[in-house]
């Protein structure tokens, strides 16, 4: 998924870079109320990430102008802590609302939730997903290889499915765990695994050289499309 963020601390821009990037985002930054207008529309990002204080125009009025174009999930970031500023910025159309400093853990929990929304909110009129030779059947939940039907557990589905979803996008163990799972803890990470053994046995051609669920070495998994 791309994110935008936008704030005119580069440090703090770096660091939130830096932590998205390794959980397999792509991120583009952006350092004033100006460029965060300009990059929502030219790079459409799937979220983004605003500061309120900035130079050039601030992050309300920013916000309220990314409204006019886009119901892109905004998550804004201020250094203040009033009720009347969080309020505020849910009345120009942010999602979300966090006040620095903050735990970066937070803004990657906040993330998660607001991109798992908006993914149910455009998908929620879809009856089919195919890629390639493989189809899901989002009604019934049923999973078809060259028109022949696989059976799949519901955690194997729905690993599939958030997969085919989001095509070429690399996903981290931990990040597909706490999606897909929606731990509040880190569980055992052989449990992904294992779950992505079987669906190569049951989908894939030749399960030793997948076709379409990759592994990204040092990093995660993804559907190739």
């Amino acid at each position: 998924m791309k994110i935008l963020v936008v704030d005119d601390e580069q440090l703090l821009v770096k660091g939130i870079r830096f932590n998205l990037q390794n959980d397999g985002y792509e991120v583009i930054v952006g350092y004033n109320g100006a460029e965060a207008l300009e990059l929502a529309k030219s790079e459409q990002p799937d979220l983004i990430i605003l500061d309120i204080m900035m130079p050039e125009m601030d992050g309300l009025t920013a916000c309220v102008k990314i409204r006019e174009f886009s119901d892109v999930p905004i998550i804004l970031l201020t250094a203040k802590a009033e009720d009347m500023d969080k309020l505020m910025g849910f009345e120009q159309g942010a999602d979300d609302y966090l006040t620095k400093p903050f735990n970066i853990l937070e803004l990657k929990a906040r993330i998660r939730a607001l991109l798992r929304r908006a993914g149910q909110k455009q998908d929620s009129e879809a009856k089919t997903l195919t890629i390639g030779a493989i189809t899901l059947d989002l009604d019934a939940r049923n999973a078809y290889r060259s028109g022949e039907l696989v059976e799949l557990t519901a955690k194997e589905f729905d690993v599939i499915e958030f997969l085919m979803r989001n095509p070429n996008r690399v996903y981290s163990r931990e990040m597909l765990l706490d999606t897909i799972w929606a731990y509040e803890y880190r569980s055992d990470i052989r449990t992904l695994d294992v779950h992505i053994r079987r669906l190569r046995e049951k989908l894939e051609e030749n399960p030793a050289d997948p076709q379409y669920i990759i592994t990204k070495w040092g990093v995660g998994y993804y559907f190739r499309k």
